[in-house]
Order: structure tokens, then C-alpha cells, then sequence
């Protein structure tokens, strides 16, 4: 026989509880903001400002 332990629910519901918050962190830590530019007026294009990063970022999933 092994002397290797199996795996229980108990053991992955504290590996869950343990590294969920430390993942939360190390996103929250890792990202940074963008500010939008100034829009140009003279172009036809879509500008990239804060309404359209407003928008964009709702319009997720």
C-alpha cells in the first residue's frame, strides 16, 4: 500500500479558502488605471474617453 494520503473535500475546501484571498490580492495589486485621452475632434473615428471606457467596460461579461 501507499503511504501517500488521498485527497479529501475537507483538504481542497482549505486550499480553496486560503489561496482565494491571496489571488484577490496579488489582482488587485497588479493592475493599474489608464487615463483616457483627449478626444479629436477632427477624426471619424471612436475616440478612446472616459464615456467610451465607461461604456466598454459595462458592455462585459
Amino acid at each position: 500500500m501507499s503511504d501517500e494520503k488521498e485527497a479529501t473535500r475537507r483538504d481542497f475546501l482549505k486550499l480553496a479558502g486560503t489561496t482565494a484571498p491571496v489571488a484577490a490580492v496579488a489582482v488587485a495589486s497588479g493592475t493599474t488605471s489608464a487615463e483616457a485621452a483627449e478626444p479629436d475632434l477632427s477624426s471619424n473615428k471612436m475616440q478612446d474617453t472616459a464615456h467610451t471606457r465607461a461604456y466598454l467596460a459595462s458592455a462585459r461579461f
